[in-house]
């Protein structure tokens, strides 16, 4: 599979064309994402690792609306879940992604500010790229608000600038995610996979899954391998869910679940109340269930919580789906 920049999965992405009028406001929908597939190599001599990843934008959505300011400052605020424990300021990842925009396009953007609203509803610290999503999310509305119209690959480039789950998330769909997950072929979206994630009371942070992650391969009880077989891919974009079940694979699976022991109860828990498959959500701790249809999908979600102390709430989902929509303008 070559690396080449993925293409919108939908006409939602505006177009780089869009000469309007500046708005006076913008709101736009993005969508978490879930692994099908996290595959780890070792660790580079500059700390990241090789990935190969197979992502699917799900049915999760956080909702960003951006107003301009005419002070020219960068401002936000945030609502919804989990949002008392996000800073507002340069180190939460919507505010970098404002500067970020403005820093490399200067001349267009001189005195302008905005002020960000994020209403979050994919969980926090979790594994499905909540704050990459608003990050996506950021890129898109002030492109749109300060009126650069720049074109969603030339955002894509910055989004890889801010995370490796940024670029992916201004697509959606299905995609092929080499480097450090940023490098993105697109993939078949066809069929419809149902899932349950069910959230843990408490998050994970990606850095420090990474580093058990490391630790285990130090100890022999990973191997790292970023191998991903086009076979593999195949299977997992074809939108069966029976095939996409018994391909789908994390490698930061067991240094989740050695940081967070319960989760394991949770995953035994979906298993018995019919998943087809269970795994862990990215880094965790959102634990990811795929059904066999909507109806199986719905039985689970309602059995779950009765057999799994540690899930603090279950959300029902589909995917793929598209990238981000500016879904109000003004």
């Amino acid at each position: 599979m070559s690396s080449q920049a993925a293409r919108p999965a939908s006409g939602d992405v505006p177009a780089s064309g869009d000469v309007r009028a500046t708005p006076a406001e913008v709101t736009v929908r993005v969508p978490a994402k879930v692994n099908l597939a996290l595959c780890v190599g070792p660790r580079r001599a500059d700390g990241y690792h090789d990935l190969a990843t197979v992502f699917q934008a799900v049915s999760l959505y956080d909702r960003l609306r951006a107003r301009p300011r005419a002070d020219g400052r960068i401002c936000a605020q945030m609502t919804g879940e989990g949002s008392e424990q996000l800073p507002c300021d340069r180190t939460n990842l919507v505010v970098r992604a404002a500067w970020l925009l403005r820093e490399r396009y200067p001349g267009q953007t001189a005195g302008k500010g905005v002020d960000l609203a994020v209403d979050k509803q994919i969980p926090m610290a979790g594994g499905m790229a909540g704050g990459s999503a608003d990050a996506a999310g950021t890129l898109l509305a002030c492109n749109r608000l300060w009126g650069l119209n720049l074109p969603v690959g030339e955002l894509a480039e910055l989004g890889a600038e801010l995370g490796s789950d940024v670029s992916f998330l201004l697509y959606g769909g299905n995609a092929l995610g080499l480097g450090r997950g940023e490098q993105l072929t697109p993939l078949a979206a066809s069929g419809r996979l149902e899932w349950v994630f069910a959230t843990a009371p408490r998050g994970l942070a990606t850095p420090l899954v990474y580093r058990r992650f490391d630790e285990m391969a130090d100890r022999g009880a990973i191997v790292p391998d970023a191998g991903l077989p086009d076979e593999v891919i195949e299977q997992l974009s074809c939108g069966v869910a029976e095939r996409v079940a018994a391909c789908l694979r994390n490698d930061l699976q067991a240094p989740a679940l050695e940081l967070y022991p319960e989760l394991v109860q949770t995953l035994r828990a979906g298993a018995t109340a019919g998943a087809l498959a269970t795994l862990v959500s990215g880094s965790g701790p959102t634990c990811a269930f795929l059904a066999a249809d909507a109806a199986a999908a719905d039985r689970l979600a309602a059995e779950l919580p009765k057999h799994a102390p540690e899930v603090r709430d279950v959300r029902r989902a589909y995917g793929p789906v598209s990238g981000p929509s500016i879904v109000d303008r003004a």
